[in-house]
């Protein structure tokens, strides 16, 4: 299997191992250790994007010298095993300790994103960005529902094994394509930095010349990220919770399979789409259509029906998917190849800034007046952010990607490239966050 085939493989198993818990941290720590407060529940989920928004920049750094498939061995490793001493934690505060420093360790595999970009050409992205979106959505299915099942046939707790079991996966997998591929533990692309830095001047400093100048247009994507996230995240938390509540059955296998609805209906977009390309038409890119369709599905998972709930997730998840992937093809063409790891912790940080905000205020909001407010200011929040997305998208600089034919408007190539869904199919990576 080639090492695309094999990334694409322990990213799925780190998104699983991730979305296990998600759905179900409200009735963990009621069952665990008896904290019923939604507060608490919000914060915990929201230091988890902290501990990821200050680790991942140390790592990327770490990666400038030492490979990341080299670094992933260790860090992984560490993240199993902090995650099955979570297993025995007595009291709440140990649990947080351990949890918290295991996602450190775990949020390394986030690099895996950008080290794989770089072996891809520009008109490939979309392709592995489609795909990669696949193993996300796919990974949330996988690990909502699995989640769900052993809460329900075993216990709470039993979830951090399954966890667990996710990080030695990776940690296997890295070490067997190192001995397939015969990767050197010195970074290859440190080499390519100094190769095309002028005489005389550092590798780094060089770098930091460039984002003082050029990472503007990457700012302004990364600053609508964060307000995108915010409003689909804020809705997250507790949706198991309100299902639960709305539908009176007290099943964590369903409220993981609604949880995971969106994930099932990206992979059913993928599939039209390509149908679409196949025909020799092409899906209009509306990216405000996209963010009403988004708010109408939140607006209709206000309403306390099961059918409406249901469908509202459907049509948030169609939108959302196809958001997502605009923006991450979005972000890539307007980076360089020599520079998509330092952009991509970039735009990381908001993201998980906007689900940082989204956490807290989540847990408020829930704790005030209930679960059914979040899908309401959620919906508020992206009409606000269809209107920032008018502006950014007015004040964003024409990109020219590359291989793009002469004459072709760029931003003509860059709505091909995130909507050519024959560059898309079901075969990628989370966020991570």
């Amino acid at each position: 299997m080639s090492l695309r085939n094999m990334i694409i493989l322990m990213t799925t198993f780190a998104v699983i191992s991730d979305a296990i818990l998600i759905p179900f941290y409200p009735q963990f720590f009621a069952a665990r250790y008896g904290v019923t407060s939604p507060v608490h529940a919000g914060a915990y989920v929201a230091f988890i994007s902290i501990v990821v928004m200050l680790t991942l920049p140390v790592w990327a750094r770490i990666a400038k010298r030492l490979d990341a498939m080299h670094l992933l061995v260790y860090t992984q490793f560490a993240a199993g095993v902090l995650s099955l001493a979570s297993y025995w934690a007595p009291t709440v505060p140990l649990f947080w300790v351990l949890s918290l420093a295991m996602f450190m360790c775990k949020s390394s595999y986030l690099l895996m994103y950008p080290y794989m970009m770089r072996f891809e050409p520009k008109e490939s992205h979309a392709h592995t960005i489609g795909l990669l979106s696949v193993v996300v959505h796919f990974g949330a299915i996988a690990g909502a529902v699995a989640g769900g099942f052993v809460m329900q046939v075993w216990d709470a707790h039993t979830c951090i094994f399954a966890m667990a079991a996710g990080d030695f996966a990776q940690m296997f997998i890295c070490l067997w394509l190192i001995r397939a591929h015969a990767i050197p533990r010195r970074c290859r692309f440190a080499d390519e930095a100094h190769a095309g830095t002028p005489a005389g001047m550092h590798a780094d400093a060089h770098t930091a010349r460039r984002t003082l100048r050029d990472r503007l247009p990457i700012l302004r994507l990364a600053l609508l990220m964060l307000a995108f996230d915010f409003c689909v995240y804020l809705i997250r938390p507790f949706m198991s919770s309100y299902w639960q509540s709305v539908s009176g059955s007290p099943s964590e296998l369903v409220s993981g399979a609604v949880f995971a609805i969106p994930g099932m209906v990206a992979l059913i977009a993928l599939r039209i789409n390509k149908r679409i390309a196949d025909a020799g038409r092409r899906l209009p890119d509306h990216m405000i259509g996209n963010l009403l369709l988004c708010t109408v599905g939140l607006l209709l998972q206000g309403i306390e029906t099961p059918l409406a709930i249901i469908v509202g997730r459907v049509l948030f998840g169609w939108a959302f998917f196809q958001i997502v992937v605009k923006l991450d093809v979005t972000m890539f063409a307007l980076s360089k190849p020599a520079s998509y790891a330092a952009d991509f912790a970039v735009v990381n940080f908001f993201q998980n800034l906007g689900v940082l905000l989204a956490s807290f205020a989540a847990g408020a909001i829930v704790d005030e007046t209930g679960l059914r407010a979040p899908f309401f200011v959620a919906s508020a929040g992206l009409v606000l952010t269809g209107l920032l997305s008018l502006w950014l998208l007015e004040r964003a600089p024409a990109t020219q990607p590359a291989n793009q034919p002469a004459g072709q408007p760029a931003n003509a190539a860059l709505a091909d490239a995130t909507l050519a869904p024959e560059l898309v199919e079901p075969g990628a990576p989370a966020h991570a966050n």
